[in-house]
């Protein structure tokens, strides 16, 4: 008997959890600051109150791409990213983790000067890889997590 309580109460457990995690908010996160999407991906996603910045690279609000000089690029990829948080109702003091992408690993200090005027104290986690090619030709995209 004790023995199917406490199965009971595993299962009530197990069905409370699964509950509470369907009714966990999704918005899609629409900013006229930053660049539309260039294919099937939102420029963000907020689910509970987590906010998922899709990578972003140099363009412009109108699309276009800056791409004249690594710290340039950094320069626009993070105003885009600073816009959509800003949308999403956070500012870049809640970014908790980055993804950064370059095409060539040798910008990589041209790229950390801008982005520490962006984080200087209590950075995000972060990773920087190295990548064949990004879209559009670009030399840096980076993306960020937001709680």
């Amino acid at each position: 008997m004790r023995m199917l309580i406490i199965l009971l109460l595993f299962i009530a457990l197990v069905f409370l959890y699964c509950s509470k995690q369907d009714a966990v908010s999704r918005e899609i996160i629409v900013c006229t600051e930053a660049p539309a999407a260039i294919g099937p991906y939102s420029q963000a996603v907020k689910v509970g109150e987590r906010v998922y910045v899709s990578g972003q690279i140099a363009l412009d609000k109108n699309g276009k791409l800056d791409s004249s000089s690594v710290t340039t690029e950094t320069e626009r990829c993070l105003q885009n990213i600073k816009s959509i948080v800003e949308s999403a109702g956070f500012d870049l003091k809640a970014v908790s983790k980055c993804s950064v992408f370059l095409t060539d690993l040798n910008s990589f200090k041209e790229m950390n000067e801008v982005y520490s005027r962006y984080f200087p104290v209590q950075a995000p986690a972060r990773e920087t890889i190295g990548v064949k090619a990004l879209p559009k030709g670009a030399h840096v995209e980076i993306s960020a997590i937001v709680n």
